[in-house]
């Protein structure tokens, strides 16, 4: 898959995530708003359903009531006073403002439970009786409340310590008693918990809501990684194939022409040239086995079909052979290898045969990736533990990029310029897993430009790996 298919589906999943999240939220949020309009519809028809309770209440108690000079000697003054019109008017005021005074705080809160309850409402309420005349809560939660003429403007309202300026600002609210022309005062509800209560009904599908959400986020990204590791690894592994392919065409190529010379006539009853022919075909044939033989390494050390074959030996030696060996190739480039062993206990118990490739591989990198003059340094350092080996050049270095991928399978520098690097990208998690396998670890420290140090530690005493 190129990397265009891997951002359209990358944009493609994106945009039906989004889509998904956000048709979600519009539908939790049209349900909360469903529930809000329902709720508002209960809490009114419940205080219309009270303040029925209010009049039917009054009036079943009321008594003709006279007003101030209502009677036989003062009526013809007080006729002459007020006019027809003005005398309804005081009359209800009269009446009205005695009916919020008269209004039963006992039956008053039985009749808004009831009410809540036949509404289905079931959250914590406050109420209060407001009076138009003083500006006031004349009742609070069922308890007279005495206050100034004036809005309520902070928590001090109330004998509750009730925000009177909530209630005062509820929309919750009915007109007690009214007339053509005025209200004496209002019936007022406040919700404390109003909001939490809507959201409660929908909380069920928002969490699960969030939980899908976040698991298909998860699954999605995931996949986003697992896409892009195996586009990784397919690149890497196409890369190796034709680094292998390169490798053995080589040899192949070399046999063949050796083959074809000895077959010719002229070399044929040649013994010195058929010898020198023989020589090249073994030569080129036992370089075959040695890369067939790094492929088989690796493909045991992933499966773990390998034990090690732990035996006491001196590092030191293995150390001195592989260099001697490496030494070869690096003086042909007029370089040098420097030794410093300065540990002081070198006797390791580890498997010798792979420990000698480790120290071969990381000295062939430390060759090839040098620039033109390889410049190479061996030293050796004891901890409390085991011994250390450091190997340090001062070659063409790696990036951070490169430093988190160096020991995946198949991973290869880039050398910019420099073509003549061979290999199949799987010295370095060979020697990674040769380590782990002896319990021990493997640092890298290295600067683009600057050159690399590897330093690998080896406990004295290594256990054998099944």
């Amino acid at each position: 898959m190129n990397r265009q298919s891997i951002i359209v589906i990358i944009v493609i999943m994106s945009l039906a995530l989004i889509g998904t999240s956000v048709i979600q939220f519009l539908w939790i949020k049209r349900s909360v708003d469903l529930q809000t309009d329902s709720f508002e519809t209960k809490v009114t028809e419940a205080l219309n359903r009270v303040h029925q309770e209010i009049i039917d209440y009054q009036e079943s108690t009321e008594s003709i009531m006279k007003l101030p000079h209502y009677n036989s000697t003062g009526l013809e003054s007080f006729q002459s006073k007020y006019s027809a019109q003005q005398i309804n008017h005081l009359s209800y005021k009269y009446k009205s403002n005695k009916y919020l005074d008269n209004i039963p705080h006992e039956k008053l809160n039985t009749w808004l439970k009831n009410e809540m309850e036949n509404q289905g409402i079931r959250t914590p309420y406050d109420y209060g009786i407001y009076s138009n005349e003083s500006n006031s809560f004349s009742m609070i939660n069922g308890k007279y409340s005495f206050q100034s003429n004036e809005k309520p403007q902070s928590s001090s309202a109330g004998i509750e310590q009730l925000d009177g300026k909530n209630l005062y600002e509820s929309k919750y609210k009915v007109n007690l008693f009214p007339n053509e022309t005025e209200s004496p005062g209002q019936l007022k509800l406040y919700f404390p918990k109003e909001v939490s209560y809507l959201w409660s009904s929908s909380w069920v599908s928002m969490v699960s809501s969030l939980i899908f959400t976040g698991l298909i986020l998860f699954c999605f990204i995931y996949t986003i990684n697992t896409i892009l590791f195996q586009n990784k690894v397919s690149e890497m592994k196409t890369d190796f194939i034709n680094n292998m392919t390169h490798e053995f065409k080589t040899p192949i190529a070399t046999i063949s022409l050796a083959s074809d010379s000895i077959n010719n006539p002229k070399i044929i009853g040649n013994k010195e040239k058929v010898t020198r022919f023989a020589n090249i075909i073994k030569q080129e044939n036992r370089r075959m086995l040695g890369q067939v033989e790094k492929v088989l390494q690796m493909a045991q050390l992933e499966k773990k079909d390998f034990q090690l074959k732990v035996t006491e030996f001196d590092l030191h030696d293995t150390i001195k052979t592989a260099v001697e060996n490496s030494r070869l190739k690096v003086n042909k480039r007029d370089g040098t290898i420097k030794l410093n062993l300065e540990a002081s206990k070198s006797k390791v118990m580890a498997d010798n045969n792979h420990i000698s490739n480790v120290i071969h591989n990381l000295l062939d990198n430390a060759e090839k990736y040098s620039k033109e003059i390889p410049e190479i340094e061996v030293s050796t350092s004891n901890s409390a533990k085991g011994i250390q080996v450091k190997i340090s050049d001062k070659g063409i270095g790696m990036t951070k990029e490169a430093l988190k991928n160096i020991f995946e399978k198949f991973y290869r520098v880039h050398t910019g310029n420099l073509h003549d690097v061979k290999g199949f990208g799987l010295g370095l998690s060979y020697v990674k897993a040769i380590v782990d396998a002896h319990k021990g670890d493997i640092k890298v420290d290295s600067e683009l430009g600057e050159g690399s140090s590897f330093t690998i530690f080896l406990p004295f005493y290594a256990q054998n790996s099944d």
